[in-house]
């Protein structure tokens, strides 16, 4: 991982539709050894690329807050909103 990038931080931004797996305000943390936390497996699926990239501190130029982006899970009917954030320390 890169220097004092130790973790990413997932959040549960919003909900539309209908999700039987996450609820508003879920978290999730994504370190170089595993996930802990409620995170459905599709979802994790698609937002890991992004989340180890930030775990090396990637720098996302469309990004206002290089530590934060947002992510929406594959399901286009009922989409939920995760929020990344790079944790230092």
């Amino acid at each position: 991982m890169a220097e004092g990038v130790k973790a990413v931080k997932v959040k549960v931004l919003s909900i539309k539709g209908t999700c039987g797996l996450q609820k508003l305000g879920d978290t999730a943390t994504i370190t170089q050894n595993g996930v802990e936390g409620n995170i459905c497996i599709h979802a994790l699926y698609s937002l890991l690329p992004a989340a180890f990239a930030m775990l090396f501190d990637v720098k996302f130029p469309w990004l206002e807050n290089p530590d934060v982006k947002t992510h929406a899970c594959p399901d286009a009917a009922n989409p939920v909103v995760f929020e990344l954030t790079k944790v230092r320390g």
